[in-house]
């Protein structure tokens, strides 16, 4: 039987805000926005270009009791760490320089394989990390 995440919460004070940076700036296609109820309790659900899964960001009950900005670690795949900063960058989006973990520590520039990184938070600090994959995995 297969196991599949599928769907992330995300901890937004904003909705229209964070629906902009992650449909935006991000590039996240938005595959739902709706209201339930009266419009107390809101859903978007977004997802990264080429993923199986999305986030769900919100507000109203439901959607996550986790405070904004306490998300971190959250990790994107990419094929092409160099081209995707420089998309984040042309799109607004404050990031770190390429970086790779050397003897322990993060060291500036491309590692080898599985070992380049570009760090960036969301409006409300949650923190995403996108890893180069090697072209053959």
């Amino acid at each position: 039987m297969d196991w599949k995440l599928e769907l992330v919460p995300i901890p937004v004070s904003d909705v229209d805000r964070a629906k902009r940076f992650y449909g935006e700036q991000l590039g996240f296609a938005v595959d739902h926005d709706m209201c339930v109820g009266d419009g107390e309790v809101r859903i978007v659900q977004l997802t990264p270009p080429g993923s199986g899964c999305s986030i769900v960001i919100g507000s109203g009950a439901g959607v996550t009791r986790v405070q904004p900005g306490a998300v971190q670690g959250l990790q994107l795949v990419v094929s092409d760490i160099a081209a995707a900063r420089a998309q984040l960058v042309e799109r607004g989006v404050p990031v770190s320089p390429v970086q790779h973990v050397e003897d322990g520590a993060m060291a500036d520039g491309p590692g080898g394989a599985w070992n380049s990184f570009v760090y960036f938070n969301d409006p409300d600090g949650n923190g995403w990390a996108l890893q180069e994959r090697p072209e053959d995995d």
